[in-house]
């Protein structure tokens, strides 16, 4: 028996690149610029979220759009399980004859981060601004575009007459919380799903933007709050001082136990694992593509010098490419992203305050358990206090990160040809440091399933942050190299 060939579907990939290119720009454009106006903050974010209507608002747009695309054959609903944000959940069949068992599962979710401070004058969360082919705003790559490329792709498939598998459509609405509704959903939807081939995952970040990346590996998550209480009320810093430990000192020390102040480095091993020799190798390409940009695309601290020519920077851990790829992707890291206790400057007098408290965001590497992981973060910071402060750590959420499976040759060969066709250059490999608890639960539920976990968050789209933005531009490409990648699934 002679092993099948990749399918390679005869596409005119001129045409359906210009059919999705002015979808976007006729339709899919300007329903991203309402999108970005609905505060739809996660439920973390907003806990009254049914009240205030924002993700409502998202989820009913979404279906809307969906519903006057004509895609032959389409059935769609919101899913509600009560208690539960909601999920939208589309269907389409098979085309060309297709098995119709065999599905592809498109995901992406409509809730969003908080408004984060430091937009640049006339830019805001929820103020679309279309800029050098970027559209600004929160949630346009993060990733409330998934749905429109979705179908996009797949109309664009269709118009062709390109045989394709069956398709369903999963979008939903509280993944910026850890994706803690949609085990229930999954549960409740998988038997409409059928025999899942593959999962595309639209909702992940690019090296650049000149070819098509495929995500390899996902870090996992503990998020949670520290804080260190050590008096009932402050008291006078002149009298206390050199007698009262200070909470801010115990607190600081105590986030030395997880990472080296100096380094950066997280120590325990419970949050370490080792890392896999393709990923190393995966890293070394990515490292020879991207180079310096690796760290020259973040927004660093700049000065100038006696001429008021900005010459002088802060600098990044470490300049090796392949080290940057592999802190990033595959090593522990801590990040204080909030705190309590400390009153603003204009307002802080002499005082020595009872109490501080951090939100701590803890990546770990792909194969450490999150729940695990989570226990330990506990007990090593609550063990043995100093002082005998009263000292808690609460974890808001803990998630495993994922490793994708090997890639089967068919899925390989397609992003090559989808990547090469759209930009001429090959695809490119790279594990990304965020979290999306989806994959995981994913890999779960179907391990058999090829997983393509891509994205439009490249350089400087700063995703959570303040100046997010989507590339149109690139986002269209992906939305035509998804309809490639859909069509040649054996």
């Amino acid at each position: 028996m002679t092993a099948r060939q990749p399918i390679a579907p005869a596409i005119d990939v001129a045409a359906l690149e210009s059919r999705i290119s002015k979808q976007w720009d006729d339709d899919i454009t300007p329903q991203l610029v309402e999108y970005v106006k609905l505060p739809a903050k996660s439920p973390h974010f907003d806990p009254d979220w049914v009240k205030h209507g924002h993700i409502e608002a998202a989820i009913q747009q979404a279906k809307r759009w969906v519903e006057k695309q004509g895609v032959a054959g389409l059935t769609l609903e919101i899913v509600r399980i009560e208690g539960r944000t909601p999920v939208l959940f589309f269907d389409i069949p098979a085309t060309g004859g297709r098995d119709a068992s065999r599905t592809v599962l498109l995901y992406g979710h409509l809730d969003k981060q908080p408004e984060m401070t430091g937009w640049r004058p006339g830019l805001g969360p929820w103020i679309p601004v279309i800029e050098d082919g970027k559209l600004y705003g929160r949630g346009g790559a993060d990733d409330g575009y998934a749905v429109f490329a979705a179908l996009s792709a797949i109309a664009a498939l269709d118009a062709q007459g390109v045989s394709r598998p069956h398709c369903v459509g999963l979008i939903e609405t509280c993944e910026e919380s850890g994706s803690y509704d949609l085990p229930a959903y999954l549960e409740a939807l998988a038997p409409r799903m059928h025999d899942v081939q593959l999962v595309v995952a639209l909702d992940s970040g690019a090296g650049n933007y000149d070819q098509l990346w495929a995500t390899t590996s996902l870090r996992g998550l503990v998020n949670g709050t520290l804080e260190v209480r050590i008096l009932e009320e402050g008291v006078h810093s002149g009298d206390a001082g050199g007698v009262v430990p200070s909470s801010f000192r115990i607190a600081r020390s105590l986030l030395d136990r997880i990472d080296d102040s100096r380094t950066g480095v997280v120590k325990p091993a419970a949050f370490n694992c080792d890392i896999p020799a393709e990923r190393l190798e995966q890293a070394k390409q990515a490292a020879q593509i991207l180079g310096d940009t690796l760290w020259q695309r973040f927004p660093w601290t700049s000065c100038c010098d006696d001429q008021g020519t900005a010459r002088l920077f802060a600098q990044p851990v470490t300049k090796d490419p392949v080290e940057l790829v592999l802190n990033r992707t595959w090593r522990a890291a801590l990040a204080v992203t909030g705190a309590d206790g400390l009153p603003a400057l204009e307002s802080a007098g002499n005082v020595q305050r009872p109490y501080t408290s951090f939100k701590l965001s803890l990546r770990i590497p792909p194969l450490v358990d999150g729940p695990q992981a989570g226990a330990e973060l506990k007990r090593v910071l609550e063990s043995d206090a100093p002082y005998s402060a009263k000292v808690s750590f609460e974890a808001d959420s803990a998630a495993t990160g994922w490793n994708a499976p090997a890639t089967a040759p068919w899925l390989s060969a397609a992003l090559d040809r989808a990547s090469q066709a759209l930009w001429s250059k090959p695809a490119a490999y790279m594990g990304e440091g965020g979290t999306i608890p989806f994959m995981g639960m994913l890999g779960i539920k179907f391990p058999k399933a090829q997983m393509l976990v891509t994205g439009v968050l490249g350089p400087k789209s700063n995703a959570h942050g303040p100046n997010e933005f989507i590339h149109l531009g690139y986002a269209k490409k992906v939305t035509a190299a998804t309809a490639m990648v859909i069509a040649s699934v054996e």
